[in-house]
């Protein structure tokens, strides 16, 4: 891995594949149980007959706990607990702290590489800087953090 300097910080090596995809791993356990948590939440409002994918509200509601999960750990320390326990840390290209807005189209297109059969996860491994659709899309970038990050 080569360091790439940049003129908003310090010279960064980008996230690899495998380990994004092992941070991704650790982060599912977590949202599955964020997940189980919202189900059982939302369970006597209907009874405990919603099913996500069939009831486009509970749907919208999962995805929402989903994302503010990733959202609120990206904005506050640029990681999740999978990125934190694979040393990967998410920032900005333009330096600026990333946003709602930003997290959201981060988290909309990464969707759409899965759905794709993770052609966008694996477009990193023929850009240059490694980045997945998700971080050109929303002008962000993933790099091995090192200890003192």
């Amino acid at each position: 891995m080569n360091a790439e300097s940049r003129a908003d910080g310090p010279a960064v090596s980008p996230g690899g594949l495998l380990r994004r995809l092992l941070a991704m791993a650790y982060d599912a356990v977590i949202v599955t149980g964020l997940l189980l948590i919202a189900g059982a939440v939302a369970s006597p409002l209907d009874h405990g007959h919603q099913q996500a994918l069939r009831d486009p509200l509970f749907t919208i509601y999962l995805l929402a706990v989903w994302f503010g999960y990733l959202a609120i750990c990206w904005q506050r320390g640029g990681m999740t607990l999978g990125m934190r326990a694979w040393r990967l840390r998410l920032r900005s290209t333009s330096g600026r702290p990333l946003g709602w807005r930003s997290s959201l189209l981060r988290f909309s297109v990464s969707l759409v590489s899965v759905a794709c059969l993770g052609l966008g996860f694996a477009w990193s491994m023929v850009d240059n800087r490694r980045r997945c659709w998700h971080d050109i899309a929303s002008k962000t970038e993933v790099y091995l953090a090192d200890n003192s990050d």
